[in-house]
């Protein structure tokens, strides 16, 4: 009943997602007048080849590169894709739509995170945390990966990575990998996430032949990102000694993450990671009574992590709380709190709903016949229902109960806050011109036909157990391109729908790897990776972020693509 309920409060999702499906719903990889040729394959990933170039090599940020692989992929559709001017106005106008509530995302957490330093909740963070646990490796994947988990289940849209970041500063985790932390940590729970809208988009897109096996099955692969992602940061915090510390901690959360992801598919794909996430949170109160992980671990190597002489030292300077830690915490409890009333009641969603922004927009055609319908309302943007409308009214209950206790007043006498509103617009502003530029550059390619020869080519030159191998890689592609793992199915869900059939695959186990590499391919995201890098303060950054991120996303694809081949042999 409740999952039926919560498949109904997606229906403004859907809009969305079925509106983006016209082009790459082929019943057969000959029906395509598409050219599928090496020399359209090799055009197609030029912008793509470009702009890892610019981040990685040059380290170019995020609004210096981006425009470049957009032009690229503009002068790519105009002149070898028959793509008219109007198609590619509507496609850019379609980019910019998409990109307004993300980057209200990004302004109504960065302001909720000055509203937090303004008041000194971080310190009291900080400070209150060491009261329950010391060890600073439970701190951090009780955070970067747990709590993030959950609030992806929750919200997504890019949100648990903007609100657990700074809290990871404020641990005393370094910037960069604070980011990546926050990243790695949710990446798993990208497709379950946000009550099942990446489950809910492949329902939409594709005729399921086993419903029930499908979901199992992506479930059973996403075992592997879910105990990676916990590795992953415990090597980041303290190389080997971290892990081997950690693993006690790790193989009970992957078994309660996993555990309880997979036996919930069976009813309700939708709650899934929500309450695998709400019982890994219930198992951290378990774990933190254990001395092993209330005391402090020596550490050696410490990437991620300030120097533990600096932290005093800091520490010692600081001023001192004027807030419990449970205060600090409120803005994160509301925001939960408004979540589950909005998201989990269906009657709650459906009013809430009923404000809804939309804009229509014309079919448009190329010269190859990629077909996108005409819309009368675009992608409907509903702010009391969204997470950035969420995020702002956390936001304005968070300043009338810090106003109301005089924490600013009390934090200014102590220290020196930037102005909140001018610093969080000055800090987002490298980020909005980034995003509004990689979305309207995947709406330009997915338009113009390129993402689908990009995913048909590879398709048509590997052999059967080869492609389910490559499975992932495609969708990781598509993350990468338009850099959400719900997009990343809208878009090749069904071409890899249309190459299962004709290679002779199952079905299940092909989206399976689909579903698995769209979610831990929105870790090298270029619009994450921007979102991450001005939630902390370091935009222009993206390029290191990618390095460090793609480190831990190629071997995790690698073995995903191995479990989507063997699942397709049995």
């Amino acid at each position: 009943m409740i999952g039926r309920g919560i498949a109904d409060t997606a229906s403004a999702w859907r809009a969305r997602l079925i509106a983006e499906t016209a082009p790459a719903q082929e019943d057969d990889l000959t029906d395509t007048a598409l050219p599928l040729d090496v020399w359209h394959w090799v055009l197609v990933i030029i912008p793509i080849v470009v702009l890892l170039f610019l981040y990685v090599g040059r380290r170019w940020a995020g609004p210096e590169a981006a425009p470049i692989g957009l032009a690229l992929s503009v002068i790519i559709a105009a002149t070898f894709f028959q793509t008219p001017w109007e198609t590619l106005s509507v496609a850019g106008a379609k980019g910019i739509w998409d990109a307004l509530p993300i980057i209200l995302v990004v302004v109504a957490a960065l302001i909720l995170y000055r509203v937090g330093t303004a008041a000194g909740a971080f310190v009291s963070i900080r400070r209150g945390v060491e009261r329950y646990s010391k060890n600073r490796v439970f701190l951090v994947l009780a955070f970067g990966w747990i709590f993030a988990s959950f609030a992806q289940g929750i919200v997504g849209f890019g949100t648990p990575m903007v609100i657990v970041a700074p809290i990871l500063l404020a641990l005393g985790v370094k910037p960069l990998y604070a980011v990546l932390v926050a990243l790695i940590g949710h990446s798993w729970a990208n497709f379950f996430g946000t009550l099942g809208v990446g489950w809910l988009a492949t329902e939409q897109v594709v005729e399921l032949e086993d419903t029930a096996m499908t979901a199992v099955l992506t479930a059973l692969v996403l075992l592997i990102p879910i105990a990676a992602s916990g590795l992953g940061i415990a090597w980041m915090v303290g190389r080997g000694r971290a892990v081997v510390h950690a693993l006690p901690f790790i193989g009970v959360q992957t078994l309660v993450l996993g555990g309880v992801q997979l036996g919930v598919v069976f009813f309700s794909p939708e709650l899934s990671t929500f309450l695998a996430g709400s019982a890994a949170l219930l198992m951290l109160l378990v774990l933190a009574r254990w001395k092993r992980y209330s005391e402090p671990v020596e550490l050696e190597n410490t990437p991620a992590l300030e120097e533990e002489a600096d932290s005093e030292e800091d520490a010692e300077d600081e001023a001192k709380p004027v807030m419990s830690l449970w205060m600090a915490l409120t803005p994160y409890g509301i925001l939960t709190v408004l979540s589950v009333a909005v998201l989990l009641i269906p009657p709650v969603e459906s009013f809430l709903g009923r404000l809804a922004f939309a804009l229509p927009f014309a079919e448009t055609t190329t010269g190859y016949d990629v077909v996108i319908d005409a819309e009368d309302a675009y992608a409907p943007y509903t702010p009391l229902t969204h997470p950035s409308g969420l995020l702002l009214l956390a936001v304005l209950a968070t300043l009338l109960i810090y106003r109301s206790r005089g924490y600013f007043a009390k934090w200014r006498d102590r220290s020196d806050p930037p102005p909140v509103l001018r610093t969080a617009l000055s800090d987002g502003a490298p980020a909005i011109a980034s995003i509004v530029v990689f979305l309207v550059l995947a709406s330009v390619m997915s338009h113009s036909g390129q993402v689908d020869v990009l995913a048909l080519g590879i398709a048509q030159v590997t052999a059967p157990l080869v492609y389910a191998f490559a499975t992932p890689l495609v969708g990781v592609v598509g993350a990468l391109v338009t850099s959400s793992s719900t997009s990343s199915n809208i878009l090749f869900a069904p071409l890899q729908d249309a190459v299962s059939r004709s290679l002779d695959l199952p079905q299940a186990a092909v989206l399976a790897g689909q579903n698995a590499g769209g979610s831990i391919g929105n870790v090298v995201a270029p619009v994450n990776l921007t979102l991450g890098a001005s939630a902390v303060g370091i935009a222009g950054q993206e390029g290191s972020l990618l390095r460090i991120a793609a480190l831990w996303m190629v071997p995790v694809a690698i073995l995903v693509g191995i479990a989507t081949m063997l699942f397709t042999l049995i």
